[in-house]
């Protein structure tokens, strides 16, 4: 494979792994799961590293799939520095979090549900990172909020994981929300979606009236992925998670997404007042309400929560600064987080699973019982609190430069150094109280068993990752210096300034800074050591603006307040005023056209056969009668509505589409056989009701409109099609699709090859609307119970059934044996059908037939022996799973599109060639019928399923209070 092509691999892989993981036994799940999740990180990584060489010669990896290139739709892959750099983190922190996770969850939890979705969360935010497309980005960004989603409320039983997974679903997802507008006003600024397009024109966002609401909505979207004030509160609560989830959203998945958007678009977007003033001091205040809250959390996950907003906003602030040296600092401290930041999380894990508890009230003197792991979380606390010779110290230096410069505005030369400082002192603080608290003091005497030392392998990936904040430290121009290079120089390209990375630059402001830093924060701890120990359920004076108190209320407004208000203007429970709403719209955008020009149709009689305008006559007067019987007798609309089906086969037949008569003359059968079997539960119609004056003028006003609004929508319908028929078109697509249907498409079956070649597209969204009706068809009435008055068995059962009750003698035994003919005549026709089907279904691509023709005569089949033998009867003899050959015939039709991605051609492009086969001799093949087998799976999944459930009132019927046993007749799987 070309290395252009691998980060298609290190994409796809972890989806793919994820589908396969979620199908593991239980029983095998712990070690199976765990080996395949940590063998695609490692691979992915492995993946990563090979690829360095061509990255750090300067280069950019380009990857394109075409999607619907005629469209302008692309898959583009693009790795560069910066995202070689997200990506090694995201693999390779990835790969030591699973090993954790094996040693963390417990045997009997769910835990390959949770490996298939991280591997989910693993591969969405490689997606964004290795998106080479605005909209594909966006994709990927939401999908990111999807996975921490059912991450965070992994543990589903517990109200704290509920509402944690909610909140950060809302707030990230209206986030995504106003990223997907901003990437729309960018591309429509640019006139492109292509990443490399885009900060290629600078001058062009930067100048164009749309670049402050532009710029705003990027903002919202990164700032509430990254847990940005105001935006922060949604962080906390994600603790509910398990710690590996934690552990790998904080340092880096999901929150490092937002301050990765802002790196990346910081070379077209960034150096204007709007982003110096927005970023920068939405980054401090986030910074300093991070760290003063850290130091007053009583829980351990709870204060690292805390502090990485406040790192995320001192990352922020330096990107704010549009600054060359300041984005060396924020995607140095980047990486420095990272590691620190997912080994902290990890430690707090094991003292969480090894005490039972993560209460600093309940936690002391743990160093004696633990004493690999209070070293490895010291270290890691060190880091965090920027002491010299660790990686964080190094990037503290460099956010201590760059704030202590000159500005000439007195208010940021002020405040940028103070509330540095200030927030780098309360760090030292909460990473103080992190060690001491739990590590230092007497033995713990509130906890319910005795703590130990975890399982090696359980500690190996702290180890790993504290040795990387020490190497770091101490060597960093020969362990992050080159990797840091290549990244900022991606970025930054020819503007990238010279930086070092020494340990030592002499006694300088910066250093002094990070003295009065650490020196303050061990008074500081010291001065409320006593406070703490008490306990705090907030910090002080800012408790209310960093707990989730104004979110919970905006959301109890729009719930109980804003909500019943708009239900009660817009919404109704009846159908009939919101097809009314359909229509009426619908009659405001055709009327659109008419306004912008007229429409001139040539009205002409020549050449229309008698024959034909009577079956159209014909055809209309069934289709008024039955508008004007469904008031009043449905089985009579039902029948009209069949009369005018049938004039359209007529139709159909007459100007030689035999596929769309064929096609319709099935739909009309098994459509009309479905509603009749549905009509038996509804109830009757109540005659003779009196109804006030009022109500009365009032239903006749309400016929009135409903049949004005009907007239018009429907002439306006027929008015178009005629227009569009009539018209003088300077070309025809028709003409292109004679010409080419065997060509490019291999048969000669020209509706055939459109559905499933040239507008393939189409036919995949058509089955998967189908396969969605069918489910909700079937989910609502699971719960339908038919209406008292269908209860009972119709009048001529019940008469039929007297009536053969009263003849017992010789004769009356073959009047009933002669009404059960029909009955087997209809189970005999079921193999007749089925070669029937597939026979169609063989041909289709040549003569007329199909997947979808083929699938509806099969589900004829199913239909006539349920009315021959009834539910019971049919269930206890065939196994019917339409669910499955919904799902199956999806997964086929999907698969034969994605397939062609792999031989670089458009998704669903078709190919088709000559087999030499014994006996048969030369047969053309096309991978359309493959597409087309999937078409015919789910079209008779869908069918059946709906069936099933109509047919399945019988026996709720019959058993109304009883509930079938898992695995009994009529089970549908």
């Amino acid at each position: 494979m070309p290395a252009a092509a691998l980060p298609t691999l290190l994409l796809a892989l972890p989806f793919v792994v994820a589908l396969v993981t979620l199908f593991i036994p239980t029983a095998w799940a712990r070690n199976t799961a765990a080996a395949l999740a940590g063998s695609v990180a490692l691979i992915g990584f492995a993946i990563v590293l090979w690829l360095y060489p061509a990255i750090a010669a300067g280069g950019t990896l380009r990857h394109e799939l075409a999607w619907l290139p005629d469209l302008g739709l692309t898959i583009v892959l693009r790795l560069n520095g910066l995202s070689w750099m997200f990506a090694a983190m995201i693999t390779g922190i990835g790969f030591l979090v699973v090993l954790y996770a094996r040693y963390y969850l417990q045997p009997d939890e769910p835990v390959a549900r949770f490996l298939s979705l991280f591997l989910g969360f693993m591969g969405a935010m490689l997606g964004i990172v290795l998106s080479g497309n605005l909209i594909q980005l966006v994709i990927f960004w939401e999908l990111t909020s999807i996975f921490s989603f059912l991450l965070i409320g992994y543990w589903h039983t517990y109200a704290s994981a509920r509402d944690g997974a909610r909140m950060a679903l809302i707030v990230t997802g209206t986030g995504g929300l106003a990223l997907f507008l901003a990437m729309l006003l960018i591309g429509h600024i640019v006139g492109s979606y292509d990443i490399d397009t885009v900060l290629a024109s600078g001058e062009a966002i930067r100048n164009h009236p749309l670049y402050l609401p532009t710029l705003l909505l990027v903002l919202v979207g990164a700032f509430t992925k990254s847990a940005q004030f105001p935006f922060q509160f949604w962080l906390p609560r994600a603790m509910a998670a398990p710690t590996p989830v934690s552990a790998y959203l904080h340092s880096a998945t999901m929150v490092k997404a937002g301050v990765y958007l802002l790196v990346l678009l910081s070379p077209v977007m960034s150096g204007t007042g709007p982003w110096v003033w927005i970023v920068t001091y939405t980054g401090l205040v986030t910074l300093l309400i991070g760290a003063y809250s850290a130091v007053f959390q009583r829980d351990l996950k709870g204060l690292l929560a805390y502090s990485t907003i406040s790192h995320l906003g001192l990352i922020t602030t330096l990107i704010g600064m549009s600054s060359p040296l300041a984005l060396v600092a924020a995607v140095f401290h980047i990486a420095n987080h990272a590691t620190f930041k997912a080994s902290l999380f990890m430690a707090a894990g094991i003292i969480d699973h090894e005490t039972g508890t993560r209460d600093f009230r309940k936690l002391s003197g743990l160093f004696r019982y633990m004493p690999f792991t209070g070293t490895l979380a010291t270290v890691a606390a060190a880091a965090m609190a920027g002491v010299p010779l660790l990686n964080g110290f190094l990037s503290k230096e460099m956010f201590f430069a760059e704030t202590a410069l000159k500005n000439a505005n007195p208010f940021v030369d002020v405040s940028l150094p103070f509330v540095a400082v200030l927030a780098s002192l309360f760090a030292v603080t909460y990473s103080v109280r992190f060690i001491h608290d739990v590590f230092m003091g007497p033995p713990p005497t509130l906890l319910d068993r005795v703590p130990h030392e975890p399982p090696a392998l359980m500690r190996r990936p702290i180890e790993i990752l504290v040795l990387l904040c020490l190497l770091v430290g101490v060597v960093p121009g020969l362990t992050i210096g080159p990797y840091l290079e290549t990244a900022v120089r991606s970025v930054l390209g020819a503007d990238t300034p010279s930086y070092s990375l020494a340990v030592w630059h002499g006694f300088d402001v910066p250093l002094m800074m990070s003295a009065i830093a650490l020196v303050g924060g061990i008074i500081l701890y010291r001065l409320l050591h006593g406070y703490l120990a008490r306990g705090v359920d907030s910090p002080p004076f800012i408790g209310h603006l960093v707990g989730p108190r104004i979110f919970e209320r905006l959301l109890l407004l729009l719930s109980a307040r804003l909500a019943p208000a708009l239900e009660r203007l817009l919404g109704t429970r009846r159908l009939q005023p919101q097809l009314a709403l359909l229509v009426g719209l619908a009659i405001v955008a055709g009327a659109i056209p008419l306004l912008a020009g007229p429409i001139a149709p040539r009205l002409s009689l020549d050449g229309l056969d008698p024959v034909l305008a009577l079956v159209w006559l014909l055809g209309s007067v069934c289709a008024v009668g039955a508008a004007i019987q469904a008031k009043y007798h449905r089985l009579m609309a039902l029948i009209l509505m069949g009369g005018a089906g049938l004039a359209t086969v007529v139709t159909f037949a007459w100007y030689s589409a035999p596929d769309l008569a064929l096609t319709q003359i099935l739909v009309e059968v098994v459509t009309t056989i479905l509603i009749l079997l549905g009509l038996r539960w509804l109830p009757n119609r109540l005659e003779n009701v009196p109804i006030d004056v009022a109500t009365s003028r009032g239903a006749r006003l309400r016929r009135a409109r409903d049949f004005v609004m009907a007239g018009v929508a429907g002439a306006g319908m027929a008015f178009f099609a005629y227009a569009m028929m009539t018209s003088d078109a300077p070309q025809s697509i028709s003409r292109f699709f004679l010409e080419n249907a065997y060509v490019l498409g291999g048969g000669h079956n020209v509706v055939n090859v459109i559905l499933v070649d040239f507008r393939g597209f189409d036919t995949l969204g058509e089955i998967t609307v189908l396969g969605i009706v069918a489910l909700t068809t079937f989910a609502l009435l699971r719960r339908f119970r038919p209406a008292a008055d269908s209860i009972d068995r119709p009048e001529q059962q019940r008469i039929q059934s007297q009536y053969e009750a009263a003849r017992t003698d010789e004769e009356g035994s073959i009047v009933s044996d002669f009404l059960r003919v029909p009955a087997v005549i209809m189970r005999w026709m079921f193999p007749v059908i089925i070669v029937l089907s597939i026979y169609l279904f063989l041909r289709g691509h040549d003569l007329p037939g199909g997947g979808f023709i083929a699938g509806i005569t099969l589900s004829t089949g199913f239909i006539l022996q349920y009315l021959a033998g009834g539910t019971r009867w049919v269930e206890d003899r065939l196994r019917i799973r339409p669910t499955l050959w919904i799902g199956s015939g999806l997964l086929v039709a999907l698969l034969t599109g994605a397939a062609a991605l792999l031989f670089d051609h458009p998704f669903l492009t078709s190919s088709f060639q000559y087999l030499d086969l014994p006996l048969l001799g030369r047969v053309p093949l096309a991978s359309a019928l493959a597409f087309d087998f999937g078409v015919f799976v789910l079209v008779v999944g869908a069918t059946v399923l709906i069936l099933v459930a109509l047919a399945h009132q019988s026996i709720r019927n019959a058993r109304p209070t009883a509930r079938p046993a898992a695995g009994a007749s009529g089970e549908v799987r």
